[in-house]
């Protein structure tokens, strides 16, 4: 993995990816699938975040619109009511770099402006407006990869090669973000494990992230809680940590630069202990 690059430009600071970090999942939604509607008073929130960043977040990823398979969407206002307050009290408190989770352009210039530094979109800024939106800011950008929509993505999701489709998708749109004006050290990518994907997929794609990981764009992975982890251990979202502890250390071994989990402090010790491993 000598080819990634570990420097990752979010706003005004730099993330060192020379050891994966961990992005914490702080879901201000009322139907997020593990933890919808604890998080959705701003101070409530805030206190989260804050805790996972005592924790050892790196990230902390605040998403006002749910992309759980089957969610439906929710309007720009009610997305920007909930997530920019939260954003501004979250700037200058902490040293996380501060994500936030949209599609949607107006959202993404919104809380670049209320202090985030990062951009994490499901939808690899396809929408209308989205690239420019982005390109403005000096956001780090997360292009995940996802067939379908939320609401349709889990109905028959078929590939002729997972892995190399997804990978030409990913690259396709960094290099679209390159041409839109977005340098390469503002650029990460996220294969989208259950985003238009069954279990065999899921598991292709972790056998197979070191040849997403050689591209030298760093790679992050969100596996936390899944439905992924239930079909292999038939645990309910509340008793997934040991098998998402699992994936991540295994997806930090093939090369994973972002591990984003709901459980902080446990997630961290998986994927130090993966590093040492990959190190050695």
């Amino acid at each position: 993995m000598a080819g990634i690059r570990r420097v990752l430009r979010c706003g005004g600071r730099t993330l060192d990816l020379s050891a994966a970090v961990v992005m914490g999942v702080l879901n201000v939604t009322p139907d997020s699938f593990s933890d919808g509607g604890r998080f959705t008073d701003p101070s409530q929130a805030v206190e989260h975040a804050l805790r996972m960043a005592e924790e050892g977040a790196a990230i902390v990823d605040v998403g006002g619109e749910s992309t759980r398979p089957g969610a439906a969407p929710v309007s720009v206002a009610e997305e920007l009511d909930r997530v920019v307050p939260v954003i501004e009290r979250l700037a200058g408190r902490t040293p996380a770099v501060i994500s936030v989770d949209t599609s949607k352009p107006e959202v993404m210039r919104s809380a670049a402006a209320a202090g985030a530094g990062m951009i994490n979109d499901v939808r690899a800024l396809a929408l209308p407006g989205a690239l420019a939106a982005a390109a403005a800011t000096s956001c780090a950008v997360c292009l995940m990869h996802m067939q379908g929509e939320p609401a349709t993505m889990q109905r028959g999701p078929a590939y002729v090669d997972v892995v190399s489709e997804v990978k030409a998708f990913l690259l396709g749109r960094a290099q679209a973000c390159r041409a839109a004006g977005i340098p390469d050290e503002r650029i990460t990518i996220d294969p989208g494990f259950g985003f238009g994907k069954t279990l065999a997929h899921n598991l292709e794609l972790l056998r197979r992230l070191p040849e997403l990981a050689e591209s030298g764009i760093p790679v992050a992975v969100g596996l936390s809680r899944k439905s992924a982890v239930a079909s292999l251990t038939g645990r309910l979202a509340g008793d997934r940590l040991p098998g998402s502890l699992a994936l991540a250390a295994i997806a930090v071994l093939h090369g994973a630069c972002i591990v984003r989990a709901h459980d902080v402090a446990a997630t961290l010790d998986a994927i130090r202990v993966a590093e040492a491993v990959r190190g050695a």
